[in-house]
């Protein structure tokens, strides 16, 4: 005949003992299950701090733009008004033109 207890520990982990008449004695150690929690727990914060450092390098790739775009127009300004001068002076020199 076979006699069987379970013992629960505060942490949430359960120990079942068979003892048989023949006097071996098997221990099965359930788990609590709190490490997939944690493991859970550490992936989510793995995966939000990736999409942050995400974010935050396609908002900098979006300023840059606008600068380099900012920039362009600008130099796109100064020869228009390079252009002027120039036709300017062309014209006083050469007053046919």
């Amino acid at each position: 005949m076979a006699t069987e207890r379970v013992t629960e520990h505060p942490d949430g982990s359960t120990d079942r003992v068979v003892e048989r008449d023949s006097g071996t004695t098997y221990v099965d150690r359930g788990g609590s299950g709190v490490g997939g929690v944690i493991i859970g727990i550490a992936v989510l914060a793995l995966v939000a701090i990736v999409a942050f450092f995400l974010l935050t390098a396609n908002r900098n790739d979006t300023l840059r733009t606008s600068a380099v775009t900012g920039a362009a127009s600008s130099v796109g300004h100064a020869a228009d008004s390079v252009g002027s001068a120039a036709n300017n002076a062309a014209g006083s020199v050469n007053p046919s033109k």
